[in-house]
C-alpha cells in the first residue's frame, strides 16, 4: 500500500482511512487499501459530508448514486460499484442548501462561530455511529442514527 495515498489507523474491527488525495480522486486511496486488505466495497463504510442534509443530521445508506458528490463519484468509479455503505454527515446551513457559486464556498469554507457547538456534537455522533455500525451492524446503527435528533 503506497504511503502517500492515505493516513491509516487500525482499530478493533477494521481500519480508519483518511485519503490524502484530492477529494475528487479519493476513490484511488480507498481502492488501493481495499485491494491490499482484500476488502470488498460492501465491507467499506464511507463517511462524508452532505450538503443536502442540515448541519447535525446523520443518515446511513447501504448503497446509492453519487448524487452530485465528486468524492463519491470517484469512489464508485474506482471501486466499480455503488454497493458500499455510507454515512452522510449533514453540513447544510440553517438557510438550506446553497445554490450556484455559493455551493463551492460553503463546502470548502469554514463553519461559522454559531455552528461550532452543533459541529462538535455531530462529529461525536458520527464517531459513535461508525462504532455502532462496526459493533452492532449497519442495520442496527441505521435504526438509531437515521432518526433526527431532538433539538
Amino acid at each position: 500500500m503506497p504511503d502517500s495515498l492515505a493516513l491509516m489507523a487500525k482499530f478493533t474491527g477494521g481500519y480508519l482511512l483518511k485519503p490524502l488525495t484530492f477529494m475528487n480522486d479519493s476513490g484511488r486511496s480507498v481502492q488501493a487499501v481495499g485491494h491490499f486488505y482484500k476488502a470488498s466495497p460492501a465491507q467499506t463504510l464511507v463517511v462524508y459530508d452532505d450538503v443536502d442534509l442540515p448541519l447535525g443530521r446523520l443518515r446511513f445508506r447501504t448503497s446509492g448514486s453519487a448524487a452530485g458528490h465528486n468524492g463519491i463519484r470517484s469512489l464508485i468509479a474506482s471501486l466499480g460499484s455503488d454497493e458500499f455503505p455510507r454515512l452522510k454527515v449533514g453540513i447544510a446551513a440553517a438557510s438550506g442548501r446553497p445554490a450556484g457559486e455559493r455551493m463551492v464556498g460553503h463546502v470548502l469554507g469554514k463553519f461559522r462561530a454559531e455552528e461550532q457547538t452543533e459541529l462538535q456534537i455531530v462529529i461525536q455522533r458520527a464517531a459513535d455511529a461508525v462504532l455502532s455500525a462496526v459493533d452492532r451492524g449497519l442495520e442496527a446503527a441505521m435504526n438509531v442514527f437515521n432518526r433526527p435528533t431532538e433539538s
